[in-house]
């Protein structure tokens, strides 16, 4: 288990900050604000905030690294690269939450940029925000939809129609990204390996053929290099900070700079379904109206039509995430059903028709 002393993070804070630092308090996000003489368990995935004064100036920061069970994040190799790459890519994206710096903690406890380390972490800018699945607890909770509903998707929207304009010729980019959906550990077989056997609601066989059909569309998408674009990566309710309006923040960019622009509309707009699922069993009232509504203010920004021609193992991936008992234990059984039915019907279709997502949701 890992831990550091309170006066080694304060040697690496102004060192970062080439000035003295003087810690305030060192508190897990969401726990209760109080000073830590030693962080015990540090290394697992706990974000800490860290609250500090430089220069006459108070600052707020998010220290955290990744757990290693599962997902591909197995080796300290494979957290060391996701770190890595998340201090490098964070500060490009518009809205973004900043990142400050990457650094590892060595055997002795110190805190430094890299060396003889045994794990790596990274910091980020605290920002203040309302996580955006709160809204959608809301929406399911009263059944219907305010004005700033329709404000916050459209402007959610128009932001990813900004982030996609970024292209880039690059197309063995876009081949990676394509391989990376269908084998990495945080993606499709991943996801598959993570869930447990002997569920009653699927079988491993029928993992096995969802595998095999997302292999067939890997070869159908690799040669649309064309459409390799600037992206987010990880675009769901919860990386996404409002404040007053449709202020807002971007949290946890991820898996790469480049690749397919379905990624990001499949993974915001996936959520409008898991969310009417539960709510009436079907995509229905306000959730289908969120629905309707970011998919045709995107397409009618972007005109990419051929999005809906290549976004299907893109919404298996992001529907094996929301079935999954790991992260989703308390779903009934009937919703889980209605999500693998989607899985597998998508995979069929050769075109997403937007207007019949009910019948892909029945067996």
């Amino acid at each position: 288990m890992l831990a550091f002393q309170l006066d080694k993070l304060r040697g690496y804070l102004s060192s970062i900050y080439k000035a003295d630092v003087k810690i305030g308090y060192v508190s897990e996000l969401g726990g209760k604000k109080r000073p830590r003489k030693r962080l015990k368990g540090f290394g697992y995935g706990v974000p800490y905030v860290i609250n500090f004064v430089v220069d006459g100036e108070r600052k707020r920061v998010i220290l955290e690294t990744m757990r290693p069970e599962g997902f591909g994040h197995d080796y300290f190799s494979d957290r060391a690269q996701v770190l890595l790459w998340q201090h490098s890519a964070y500060n490009k994206l518009p809205r973004h939450v900043r990142s400050v710096d990457v650094g590892a903690l060595a055997g002795d406890g110190n805190l430094k940029s890299v060396g003889d380390c045994t794990e790596f972490f990274i910091v980020t800018e605290m920002v203040d925000g309302r996580p955006y699945f709160r809204d959608l607890d809301r929406i399911k909770e009263q059944r219907r939809l305010i004005q700033l509903d329709r404000d916050r998707c459209r402007s959610l929207s128009d932001y990813i129609v900004q982030v996609h304009a970024v292209k880039r010729e690059a197309p063995w980019l876009y081949t990676r990204r394509i391989r990376d959906l269908v084998g990495h550990g945080e993606c499709i077989m991943g996801l598959i390996d993570s869930y447990p056997p002997g569920l009653e609601y699927i079988s491993e066989k029928e993992f096995c053929d969802i595998e095999k059909k997302c292999v067939e569309w890997r070869w159908r998408l690799k040669r649309r290099a064309h459409r390799c674009s600037q992206v987010h990566g990880d675009y769901h309710p919860w990386n996404v900070l409002f404040r007053r309006g449709t202020d807002f923040t971007i949290l946890d960019r991820s898996r790469g700079e480049w690749g397919e622009p379905a990624d990001d509309t499949s993974c915001m707009t996936i959520n409008y379904l898991f969310y009417s699922l539960q709510t009436y069993g079907e995509l229905r009232g306000p959730f289908e109206a969120l629905f309707n509504l970011f998919w045709n203010n995107y397409l009618d920004k972007t005109s990419d039509e051929e999005m809906l021609t290549v976004i299907q193992p893109y919404y298996v991936w992001r529907g094996l995430v929301i079935a999954s008992p790991v992260w989703y234990p308390h779903l009934t059984i009937d919703v889980r059903i209605k999500l693998f039915h989607f899985i597998k019907n998508v995979l069929e279709t050769e075109k997403f028709d937007l207007k019949d997502v009910n019948s892909y949701c029945k067996g």
